[in-house]
């Protein structure tokens, strides 16, 4: 780290700028640049993020205010509204949707050794989606109901680590299912999905890929019993079959064997029952997958409480998606920052500390450590040593 550095320039360290800089030639970015660039549109919404600020009349009082520190900090375009906006709609989504999944890859190499709650060596994703509401009259490009506008943010979590590895933003009347048209299939991967993504052509796709799904199982579901093995009733467990599909169509477009496991949890007395593709986990494994299934929902709650994703800078379609892969982005580096600095806080505690100390000339990893400022030696940058 620079000593004597402001903590958000120490942040933007992490910002690969190469990478960042090869995103924006390939959209063309910076063509037509007028004294505002990607780069210091980047800047501006990352410490929109990182400070919880409610409008682009925020973000022009709150940098404005910084005076000169702006230029030390990495800034160089002139920060006002209309240029915040004019930059919404003229640089290209994809330029930060690129860097994303840049940031993406090197937060899922340091997490890939995290344990899972599952004794499994392969990767896990959870796959769901999420319902973000606007205001019809705002974005009318993105209409949901009569009288309503939503966008949804179908998400791909790796659960080690809870790093988001895709992303597909749609208006709101989007079936969930549909997302796993454009959903990259991984070999050997395990995909958990609710009762939502039941869709028998969909999923063979996995099959046929050598990658396997663990869903739940509709009511309706129409299948015959080719083979049982004994389960452990006492841990749950209800049944574990082997099944094909009877019904003309479904039988049709999923033509191999499936397995169906039926489980009962006790805390609650509700009856789960699973269906998969792989026959060769255990049936409480395949049962605590499905459970790890929730991890997907709390992130959903985590960004929708912790960052800016469901108060939009700008109304157009351009400005909303670039708005959440900034989101994603500022996340992601914070997930990475946490491992390469291996600080015992919380993403919550790292994101409070950070939104007032962003313009401190404070070393990162003191700020958000968790000793005491006590215990680093005492520094003085400027000062020389007379005696030795």
């Amino acid at each position: 780290m620079r000593s004597g550095a402001f903590v958000f320039s120490q942040l933007m360290e992490f910002v690969p700028r190469h990478d960042f800089q090869a995103c924006v030639r390939r959209y063309r970015g910076d063509l037509r640049l007028r004294g505002f660039s990607c780069r210091d549109q980047f800047l501006c919404l990352a410490f929109a993020q990182l400070t919880f600020r409610e409008s682009l009349r925020d973000i022009e009082t709150c940098l404005r205010a910084l005076g000169p520190k702006l230029y030390h900090a990495g800034f160089r375009g002139r920060v006002s509204r209309s240029t915040l906006a004019d930059a919404a709609r003229a640089h290209d989504w994809r330029i930060y949707a690129d860097f994303a999944q840049v940031l993406i890859e090197r937060a899922r190499k340091l997490y890939a050794g995290d344990p899972l709650d599952v004794q499994l060596d392969r990767t896990v994703y959870a796959l769901d989606a999420t319902t973000i509401d606007l205001c019809l009259s705002l974005f009318p490009w993105a209409r949901f109901r009569r009288r309503k506008g939503a966008v949804k943010l179908h998400t791909l979590l790796d659960l080690r680590g809870n790093i988001p590895c895709f992303i597909h933003i749609s208006h709101g009347k989007m079936h969930d299912v549909t997302a796993l048209d454009v959903l990259p299939i991984e070999p050997g991967a395990y995909y958990v999905m609710d009762r939502g993504y039941v869709d028998f052509a969909r999923l063979h796709r996995f099959t046929q890929q050598a990658a396997f799904f663990v869903t739940r199982a509709k009511r309706n579901l129409d299948a015959t019993r080719r083979a049982r093995r004994r389960v452990d009733r006492s841990t749950g467990l209800r049944c574990d079959q082997t099944i094909v599909l009877a019904g003309p169509k479904s039988s049709r477009l999923y033509p191999d064997p499936l397995r169906r496991i039926a489980y009962c949890d006790e805390e609650t007395g509700r009856r789960f029952v699973f269906l998969t593709n792989n026959f060769a986990l255990p049936a409480l494994t395949i049962a605590q997958l499905y459970k790890c299934r929730w991890q997907v929902e709390l992130f959903f709650k985590w960004i929708k409480q912790h960052l800016r994703i469901k108060a939009f800078y700008g109304t157009t379609d351009n400005a909303v998606k670039t708005q959440v892969w900034i989101a994603i982005s500022v996340y992601v580096l914070v997930a990475i920052i946490k491992k390469e600095l291996k600080l015992e806080r919380s993403l919550n505690d790292i994101l409070q500390i950070l939104s007032i100390t962003l313009f401190e000339k404070t070393p990162l990893f003191e700020a958000l450590s968790t000793k005491n400022a006590h215990d680093f030696p005492s520094r003085c940058p400027n000062q020389l040593t007379l005696f030795d």
